[in-house]
């Protein structure tokens, strides 16, 4: 039976896009120069699969990401697990809307409440291609660089400034096209709790504001 999707889990495995990339040498150079790069692109999407620890368990993880960063716009749309197949998030800067595909309804929130109660002190996680303001939330160091130049991966590790958590993320950036290409969530004793792969990562495809907030008109509302 499907489960409802928490927020919790949605802010783990959206935790790519806090994360910058640049060819710079500090950590907070590539952050400066992975949020020129995200503000100057209309709109990305991109999918994510792998593996992640939900409700104590390891499972398959499969969704795509859509997002308009200048209008603060977010579209989350699972395949896999089977207990989220077909649930769609979208959020903006003031309430994040959650269909859930068993029940035919749409939970309403206000994205304050929603990061609140996921205990991420308030982080607007829907800003998700604003990375410097996202991350300003965020201790973030280099941790590695490999590769010849044109073609280096940075290895950054994140973690939360308020200590409401002491799980890592790790993202691994491709200096080719700025672009993450693996995430990594961490616990404090070494546990990984998501391994995602990026894929099909693109820019200004044409993606619209009413085409991401779009979800089934004859769903029950139901607001939190």
């Amino acid at each position: 039976m499907r489960k409802p999707l928490k927020l919790t889990s949605i802010l783990a495995l959206c935790g790519v896009l806090l994360i910058p990339s640049a060819s710079a040498q500090t950590a907070q150079d590539i952050i400066s120069r992975v949020d020129a790069a995200q503000k100057a692109a209309k709109d990305v999407s991109f999918r994510l699969s792998g593996s992640a620890s939900l409700e104590s368990s390891a499972q398959k993880i499969d969704l795509t990401v859509k997002s308009i960063p200048a209008q603060n716009v977010a579209r989350l749309q699972f395949n896999a697990p089977d207990a989220l197949a077909d649930n769609i998030v979208v959020a903006d800067k003031n309430e994040i809307r959650q269909y859930l595909f068993l029940t035919n309804q749409v939970t309403v929130m206000s994205t304050k409440k929603a990061a609140d109660g996921a205990g991420f002190g308030g982080l607007d996680f829907t800003q998700l291609s604003n990375a410097a303001a996202l991350l300003s939330e965020y201790n973030v160091k280099l941790l590695s660089t490999t590769g010849a130049a044109g073609k280096r991966l940075f290895q950054l590790e994140a973690t939360p400034k308020n200590g409401n958590s002491t799980d890592r993320t790790r993202v691994y950036i491709t200096e080719a096209g700025w672009r993450p290409t693996r995430i990594q969530i961490v616990s404090s004793a070494g546990k990984s709790l998501a391994d995602l792969n990026v894929s099909n990562y693109k820019v200004n495809s044409g993606l619209s504001a009413a085409g991401l907030k779009q979800l089934p008109k004859d769903a029950e509302i139901i607001r939190q």
